[in-house]
């Protein structure tokens, strides 16, 4: 498990149970940008689902605090029915306020060393077609199109791969 790791004035670390509100706020902020006509109803409890994803014994949720405030966050695991050596990069946000100001590439570094540690070797995520800032951000870590899952007509989501080793 990645220990608390400083990096100027911000902290990131595990998130704990008690800070599911504010993953949840944060997390309502950052996908509301991507959303043009609202972030759709879709009846999810946020608060239950990232409450769990915290909980969870094989995942890790990780945030990035300033000044007491979460202002970025990552949740992985691997995924049921993946191999051992893979990890989904479920959820990641950095709080719009901070957007360009290193947040998002401290975090997901503090991602790829977790992975390292826990011997991955490829993540995977799905990222919204219409997130294109989070596409390009993904770009420049060295994340490529899956080519294992290439979208289908009408899908929402492309499919991503990244070389948690570099090969």
């Amino acid at each position: 498990m990645i220990s608390d790791r400083m990096t100027a004035h911000r902290v990131i670390r595990t998130a704990v149970p008690a800070e599911a509100e504010d993953v949840v706020a944060l997390h309502a902020r950052a996908r509301a940008t991507y959303y043009p006509d609202g972030i759709p109803q879709d009846g999810t409890d946020w608060l239950a689902s990232w409450r769990s994803a915290i909980e969870r014994p094989d995942g890790h949720v990780l945030c990035v605090v300033e000044e007491g405030r979460i202002i970025g966050l990552a949740s992985f695991r691997t995924p049921k029915d993946a191999p051992r050596d893979t990890v989904k990069l479920f959820q990641f946000h950095v709080d719009p306020d901070h957007w360009r100001s290193g947040v998002g590439t401290a975090l997901h570094a503090a991602c790829v060393e977790e992975w390292r540690a826990d011997g991955k070797r490829t993540a995977v995520l799905d990222v919204h077609v219409d997130n294109r800032r989070a596409q390009g951000f993904y770009a420049r870590q060295g994340w490529v199109p899956d080519p294992e899952n290439p979208p289908a007509e009408g899908d929402h989501h492309l499919f991503l791969r990244f070389s948690v080793n570099g090969e």
